[in-house]
């Protein structure tokens, strides 16, 4: 059988090690990390996001300053906070939740967030450090997805690593992480000819196609280790309804390793949000910066 990966414990020693780092950093004198949460309307599944990340923003001694915003909230009223929240040296992290209302930009709105301070690590600056491998903050689910694979993995040169999906939040991000760690990388996507003999060749295969089910037993061969990013709810709300991931998860048994869902990548981006958010602070504060292995 495959091994699980606990994403809710691997996450919930990460949260530990954050508290652990804003405690060391007050205690050298340093300024509590601050994270500002924006949030502009209603959008119930947002609400209980943001509701989660500042809970367990307030558990690891980070400040949290929440920003509520309307939905009929003009994009330059928005980029006028985020630019009073650049300023303000007690932030020492922006986060804008996504979606954002149709008649705001929400690229224009990224960009505006300094990149010291994005903590999600879609500012083009954070984008360009990834693609040549420097320091810069990394999107936290992709982060999420090679602390994961740490657990597993001793040694990825040479790996073969399949990746499906291409968005710019984790597919892309995800690809440069592996190939960072000198995986070799095949980003391949949903219309992907052949894609079930490409991922057969794959000793990792992380998806994130946001289609339920899509990689199948036969697909992955024995020993893989499986990275299941997809979130997707099937079944009527009230009666059957239930999560599930991109990947066959009951027909994996012969996998090295897999993560489930929920309870696998999920819980991994907060945890690396927090993370992110006390990088930042040291940085800011010109103090040495966590280590970041899996970046």
């Amino acid at each position: 059988m495959a091994a699980i990966i606990d994403g809710k414990a691997i996450a919930a020693a990460i949260r530990a090690e954050v508290a652990a780092g804003v405690a060391a950093l007050t205690a050298e004198g340093g300024a509590a990390p601050g994270l500002a949460v924006v949030l502009v309307g209603e959008d119930p599944a947002s609400l209980v996001y943001v509701g989660r990340k500042i809970a367990q923003t307030r558990q690891a001694g980070i400040q949290s300053f929440e920003h509520r915003l309307p939905a009929g909230t003009g994009e330059a009223q928005l980029l006028g906070l985020i630019e009073r929240l650049n300023r303000d040296d007690e932030v020492h992290g922006i986060l804008v939740q996504l979606p954002l209302p149709r008649h705001i930009r929400a690229d224009r709105v990224l960009d505006a967030i300094d990149p010291l301070k994005d903590v999600d690590g879609f500012h083009p600056v954070n984008v360009g450090r990834l693609s040549i491998g420097t320091d810069g903050l990394v999107p936290c689910t992709p982060l999420g997805c090679m602390l994961l694979l740490e657990t597993v993995i001793d040694d990825f040169r040479g790996l073969k690593a399949v990746v499906i999906g291409k968005s710019n939040i984790v597919g892309k991000p995800v690809a440069m992480l592996l190939l960072e760690r000198e995986c070799t990388v095949t980003v391949t996507h949903i219309l992907t000819r052949n894609l079930p003999d490409i991922v057969r060749t794959a000793d990792i295969v992380v998806v994130a196609a946001g289609s339920p089910g899509l990689v199948r037993g036969d697909w992955v061969r024995p020993g893989a280790v499986v990275i299941d990013v997809g979130i997707n709810r099937i079944g009527e709300p009230g009666k059957d309804s239930r999560l599930v991931g991109d990947a066959a998860f009951d027909e994996l048994g012969h996998a090295a390793a897999i993560t489930p869902v929920p309870g696998g990548v999920g819980p991994m981006t907060v945890a690396c949000l927090l993370r992110n958010t006390l990088v930042a602070a040291r940085r800011q504060q010109g103090a040495d910066a966590s280590p970041k292995k899996g970046a």
